[in-house]
């Protein structure tokens, strides 16, 4: 391999920057070049602790020019907007990368299509997101607050349900501690029956059991229609809502419309079992943006961009050997669902199905863990 072979990585998300980090690992001399629009880490797992002010901006903002001094990588301050030469030139908004190897991390983007969405505020599009919940809730004398997800309708896996409880427990819980629960009406919705099914049949059981515990009102098995200024519709019924928190399934970067790239179903990058773009040499995608074949219930988290990272690096650096790509990546959920001050730890792989009673343990290990996880871009 040329040792000045060109790779380029799209995005500064986890599977970006976890991808830097397991091609260093293998490869000390290969040029690496990242193309975001800042040189910025926003670790969005967290943002669930800003309404009760356990977070704060500042704290979840890891500058990266640290972490790409030491790595050696190149950030291209830009947005993509295409791609040309079978990939191996990146088109932004200010001007051409060339590469030898490509790796696509820029995550998944909410599909916004239903009828007044612009009522809702949809949390994990960021921090800013997340504030705005913290101002309405201390703004709210009382009222309904509506929490939910909807999924892709052509890619049932495109889908990040999670954070959604986290944010239900968490302003159940903020609200008893300022002593104001009784005057708040909690709602929750999804057009599935069963919610959270790809955390498995156990955790379902014990998330709605927890709702009904924490005298949270349901909603569930009707299809979504639309959304209004204090009001949720849906094809089972409609009801008032002063606060609408909802999580829209997700598809691929509008970018990839200006691409010959494979798309799956639900419009995100059609993978293979080593995270390479289905008929493309050298392209790799990974974390959100892509649609990897495995079981239905794999996860859209970072753990799994992590995962999916290691992979794509390896095959990456073998292509630019000659050598056969072989690495594919395990396939595991691993999440503790937080409510201020305990959490719930969930696991599940091919093999088992894992869920662990609510304890401040786990809340205090997912602290532990966001600050061992930030350490190594700090």
């Amino acid at each position: 391999m040329n040792p000045a072979a060109r790779i380029t990585i799209i995005g500064a998300g986890f599977g970006a920057l976890s991808s830097v980090l397991e091609i260093r690992r293998r490869d000390a001399n290969v040029e690496i070049t990242l193309i975001a629009p800042r040189a910025e880490l926003h670790y969005l797992p967290a943002i669930i602790w800003i309404p009760c002010g356990l977070r704060t901006r500042e704290q979840l903002i890891v500058p990266l020019a640290n972490f790409f001094k030491r790595m050696q990588v190149r950030h291209v301050g830009a947005e993509v907007t295409g791609l040309r030469d079978g990939g191996r030139v990146v088109e932004t908004t200010t001007g051409e990368v060339g590469n030898d190897a490509l790796v696509i991390a820029s995550g998944g983007r909410f599909i916004k299509k239903l009828p007044g969405i612009e009522h809702a505020i949809t949390p994990c599009e960021g921090i800013a997101a997340a504030e705005k919940i913290r101002d309405r809730l201390r703004a709210m004398p009382g009222g309904t607050i509506a929490v939910g997800f909807g999924g892709n309708p052509n890619e049932p896996g495109a889908v990040r349900g999670g954070p959604m409880f986290e944010f239900l427990f968490g302003i159940d819980e903020q609200l008893k501690r300022e002593g104001r629960r009784e005057r708040f009406e909690l709602v929750f919705f999804n057009p599935s029956m069963e919610p959270g099914q790809r955390l498995g049949p156990k955790a379902v059981k014990y998330l709605l059991a927890e709702m009904e515990k924490r005298g949270i009102r349901t909603h569930l098995g009707h299809k979504m229609q639309r959304f209004e200024a204090g009001r949720v519709v849906t094809e089972g019924g409609e009801f008032a809502a002063d606060l609408i928190l909802f999580m829209p399934g997700m598809t691929g970067n509008h970018w990839f419309d200006q691409t010959e790239l494979a798309r799956s179903p639900g419009g995100l990058l059609q993978a293979d079992a080593q995270c390479r773009v289905v008929g493309t040499q050298n392209i790799y995608v990974v974390g959100d943006s892509g649609s990897f074949p495995g079981p239905e219930w794999m996860p859209k988290q970072a753990h799994m961009a992590d995962l999916q990272a290691a992979a794509a690096a390896e095959n990456l650096l073998a292509g630019l050997r000659g050598q056969t790509p072989s690495a594919t990546f395990k396939v595991e959920l691993i999440c503790i669902i937080d409510a201020i001050d305990r959490g719930t730890l969930v696991f599940r792989n091919p093999r088992r199905q894992i869920i662990l009673p609510s304890s401040r343990l786990f809340h205090w290990a997912k602290r532990f863990f966001e600050g061992l996880y930030l350490r190594r871009y700090r």
